[in-house]
Formats: structure tokens, sequence, C-alpha cells
């Protein structure tokens, strides 16, 4: 069997390590497509270095979101690979240019099913329309099977749990082991705040923008902020001065996130990552996808005038949980791609 995934960003490079791991375990033979919707080096291929991820046979170096622009160059490698399946991650846009250019070819989705029900976020969108699209469904928990169900889509919905809770488990201690990143920035563990800011709703728009800029100078706490290249480009653009580090490696950040007093973000995957480390998250966006850490009390969902509050009062709740299966979940998906193949 042969697997087609397509990758662009970084959350989907730490997804797909775990799950390489489990494919090439099973015999799947796995060829990597980079779209390059993530460019720069501590975004993409630094994830290809400090993974020790088999580098992409295809790489397609576009520099672009545009999932126009994406879609004709991934359809000449599925015709070129001949894949018994596409594998797409998540809900960015190469997510969805990689659904849309398999054309025959069956597409699984990894993170199927999961929704925020706020039509405003393009994540929301490509969430759906891949669902739509995909022949297998690999949800992580039953609410989101629950989910597909309920909208009849047509494909074969499978719970395997998060392959994100697999990077958490495999990846974390490691992280700890070997990065200096608290050493390097003179951090005492669980005495910071961690942000991340880089949503297009966010980042986009100066008056929202300033406002949050402008919470984080309020929190009491030293907040170290790894800045997207977006984000640090837009805050220039304003006039605003904010001590901004560099993007960091993934182990490097998984030390400084795991070991935060609390985390500022508008990331889907932090917001989970957070709760695997047991840290307690404030979440910069009316809705989130990742709704039971709300219902845990784990995560709170702010506008910028909260944020400083939010932080203040963040507590990880005792006794919570376990959420999104039990960092195993990339075996299964391998087992449900051969399981559902088409004969």
């Amino acid at each position: 069997m042969k697997v087609l995934s397509v990758v662009g960003n970084r959350p989907q490079f730490v997804k797909s390590a775990p799950l390489s791991v489990a494919l090439r375990e099973a015999g799947i033979d796995e060829v990597v497509l980079h779209t390059g919707q993530h460019w720069d080096r501590e975004l993409s291929q630094v994830f290809f270095d400090e993974l020790e991820l088999d580098e992409p046979r295809h790489r397609l170096e576009l520099h672009t979101r545009d999932v126009e622009t994406m879609r004709a160059p991934i359809a000449a490698a599925v015709a070129s690979e001949r894949p018994d399946w596409v594998l797409v991650y998540g809900d960015t846009n190469s997510t969805l240019a990689g659904a849309q250019a398999a054309a025959e070819t069956p597409v699984a989705h990894v993170e199927a099913g999961l929704r925020s029900f706020d039509l405003s976020m393009p994540e929301e969108r490509n969430r759906i329309e891949v669902d739509r699209i995909a022949a297998l469904l690999l949800a992580p928990d039953e609410r989101s099977a629950r989910q597909l169900e309920s909208e009849g889509v047509a494909g074969r919905r499978e719970v395997v749990g998060d392959v994100m809770a697999d990077a958490a488990r495999l990846f974390t201690p490691i992280a700890r082991r070997r990065s200096r990143i608290l050493e390097r920035l003179s951090l005492e563990p669980h005495a910071y705040v961690v942000a991340t800011i880089h949503r297009e709703a966010n980042v986009t728009q100066p008056e929202r923008l300033t406002a949050i800029a402008a919470a984080l100078q309020e929190v009491s706490e030293r907040v170290v902020f790894p800045a997207h290249p977006r984000t640090r480009a837009a805050l220039e653009k304003l006039g605003i001065d904010l001590p901004l580090l560099e993007p960091l490696g993934y182990l490097d950040f998984a030390a400084l996130a795991s070991q935060a007093r609390a985390i500022v973000t508008d990331s889907g995957g932090l917001q989970k990552e957070a709760y695997w480390y047991g840290v307690p998250c404030v979440t910069v966006r009316p809705s989130t996808e990742w709704v039971d850490t709300v219902a845990t009390g784990a995560n709170t969902l702010v506008e910028p005038e909260g944020i400083a509050n939010a932080v203040s009062s963040a507590r990880f709740p005792a006794g919570a949980p376990p959420l999104y299966g039990d960092g195993f979940a990339s075996g299964r998906v391998a087992a449900a791609l051969y399981a559902s193949t088409p004969s």
C-alpha cells in the first residue's frame, strides 16, 4: 500500500511524525509532499531536522496559502505516484488543496469532524469541505464522530484518537531532556507565560492586534512570545514594540510550553497540547473546535480585553479527565487505512 501525505504547516509536521513511524511499522509506503505553505525554516525544515522525518519526495516551494495555486501541482504528484490514499491533516489551506487535488484517489482526513461552528473562520470552512470529500474520516473523539453522522457525510467514520497526543507522549520527555531554552532565557519552570498569536482574524485587524498587544503588556508575569513571521511583521507595521522571540524549533517550544505557568494562544493545536501538559490555557478566539478543554475548565475563551484577568486566574483543574485518546492513535490510523482500502 502507498500513501501520499500532504503537509504544509507547523502542526502538520508534528502530526505526521508519529504517524510516519506507524505507517512504516505497518509496511505502508509513505510519500510526503510539502506544499511550502510555511516556508520559514523555523516553521518547516526544522521539523524534518529535529524530528528526523524522511525528507519530502515532493517539495512544491510555493510559498503561498492560496488553494488554487497548490491544487494543480499536488494533482500532478498524485498522478505520478498513484497512491492508494491521499492523507491530509487538520484544517489548513494545504489540507483543502490536497483533498481537492486527489480527484479519484480516496482521501483520508486526520482530525475529521471537528467543529467550532464559526463560519467566519477559514479553518472551519476547510474542515467542513474536506470532510465532505474524504472517504475515510479519522475522528479524534466520539463527539467528532457524532458530528459527522449528524451532517450525513458519506465517508467511513473511525474514532482513532489524536495523533498530536502521540507526538506529545513521544517528544515532550525528549524536549525537556535536550532543550536548554529555559536556561537561555533565564526562566524558572512555572514562573512565566507563553504567548502565540498568528490567526488571520487576530493579526490582520489592526485594532484587534493592538488590543491583544496592550493586554499582553498588562500581564503581571513575564510573557515569552515566540512570534510567527506574519505576526511580527504586523506588529512592526503598527509600530508596536513587544519583546518577541524568533520562532522556536519544536523541541525548544515543547520544553518551553510544557513548563509554563499558563499559555495564551489562538492556535488550535496548542490548546490541546496545553491540556496534555497540564498547563492552563487562555484562547484569544470567540470559539474553539476543542470544546472539551473549555468544558473541563482547563481552557478559557476570551476577547483581547480579557486576557490579563484570565491569565491571572488561570489554573489547571484537579482531576481533569483524559481527552482525545491515549497517545497511540497513529497505529489505529494505519490499521484503518488497511481496513478501508477500496477493492
